[in-house]
């Protein structure tokens, strides 16, 4: 089946420069609209006029650069401060002296702290830290003396800035920090499901050429310790390899990057569910009782075929431990939220530890054909056993599997 590659993005400080964006075409409005409000009060009004149509040109036509990280650059940062600073020093020549001694507002006024945090976010505290520096050492040359009023807004400032500069750093740490996890579990499930078609198909092959073979003797028993030989090499890499290593997680403008390869959804899908009766069917042999409602059991194609897949693996598990004239007994139950399938033998039961201990040696024919399969669908999978009265195997799945519920 052919796969494709999902590619999503994780970005925490986006929103951090949407709302900047805003923050700075509101802050620039305010900034014009206190003048307008004290126009007369000005010595100089035509000094201030140019200063806001200087601010509001470059205002709007920066929205693009504080867009993003990657169209924020350390050049753009640099003129942007040197206007805000330019205009605080401004405010002496244009306003007058009676009304910045009594603590009148400078003419960027509020427009000031987008600057110093464009410097936090792009660069994160100590950016934000020397910005801020520069703001309250100009502030207190604007004013001629460091008064409570012009000390409050400059510790404000600087304390709220570098907040969200140290929060953003946490913030990407956190973002690679999650891409990396989000990859090894599809990387992880992705080998997970190669080590089932294995299991099913190969090693169960190996197996049967390795007791066939020794119970021919002469030259097919070479060939059956051979294939033992190649059995045990690749449970190895099998149960060996679960865990990759994770190497696409990125830091990109628009956040961490993660990479990972999925199953498109079956064609099957869109016509509807199947009835899982008809998928069982076929294992009820002499030996194995098929019981099942007298009504259709409605599941998904994917979800039918694994848990199918499952219950195959199960008495594949009865025929290979128990032996061939083991009898074993299938029953279907259909719950309002789930389907419940049994499947239970006559055989001595397993030993305790025994599941643990064939994990270990590679033997995964319970943990991934069947527990797997099953905790992919959303699903649980219980094995009940006592020693001399036989195995349960109990299957559920819900109506809805987790990958559905997810997209919705």
């Amino acid at each position: 089946m052919a796969k494709r590659e999902r590619v999503m993005r994780m970005s925490v400080e986006q929103p951090l420069w949407r709302a900047l964006t805003a923050y700075r075409v509101l802050t620039m409005l305010y900034a014009i609209g206190l003048f307008a409000t004290a126009y007369d009060k000005f010595t100089r009004p035509w000094v201030a006029i140019a200063f806001y149509a200087l601010l509001f040109v470059w205002t709007l036509a920066t929205l693009p650069r504080v867009a993003n990280a990657a169209s924020c650059t350390k050049r753009f940062l640099t003129a942007d401060l040197t206007i805000a600073l330019a205009g605080i020093l401004l405010t002496r020549v244009a306003d007058a002296s009676s009304r910045i001694e009594a603590g009148g507002p400078t003419l960027p006024s509020i427009w000031t702290a987008g600057s110093v945090l464009a410097f936090a976010i792009k660069g994160g505290w100590r950016w934000a830290a020397f910005a801020s520096t520069l703001v309250a050492a100009v502030n207190i040359v604007e004013r001629g003396a460091p008064t409570r009023d012009t000390v409050h807004n400059v510790i404000l400032v600087w304390v709220a800035s570098i907040a969200i500069g140290y929060v953003v750093e946490v913030a990407r740490a956190s973002e690679l920090t999650l891409a990396r996890a989000l990859e090894i579990e599809a990387a992880t499930r992705e080998r997970e499901r190669l080590a089932r078609d294995i299991h099913d198909g190969v090693l169960q092959v190996l197996a049967m050429v390795q007791r066939r073979a020794s119970a021919l003797g002469g030259e097919a028993a070479e060939l059956g310790r051979m294939a033992g030989e190649q059995e045990v090499a690749l449970r190895t890499l099998v149960s060996g390899g679960l865990v990759p290593v994770s190497r696409v997680s990125e830091d990109a403008a628009l956040g961490a990057v993660v990479r990972a390869v999925e199953e498109p959804d079956d064609d099957e899908d869109s016509a509807g569910p199947v009835d899982l009766r008809a998928l069982l069917a076929p294992y009820a042999t002499a030996r194995v009782t098929f019981s099942e409602p007298g009504s259709p059991v409605p599941l998904s194609p994917a979800a039918a075929r694994e848990l199918a897949a499952a219950v195959g693996a199960a008495l594949d598990n009865v025929r290979k431990h128990v032996g061939e004239d083991a009898r074993a007994w299938i029953l279907v139950e259909d719950e309002p939220d789930e389907v419940v399938v049994t499947v239970r033998d006559d055989g001595p039961g397993i030993p305790e530890g025994r599941l643990v201990q064939a994990e270990g040696e590679g033997r995964l024919g319970v943990a991934l054909s069947i527990r797997g399969r099953l905790r992919d669908l959303g699903g649980t999978a219980e094995l009940i056993s006592v020693p001399g009265q036989g195995t349960e195997v109990e299957l559920k799945v819900p109506k809805v599997s987790r990958g559905k519920a997810e997209r919705r």
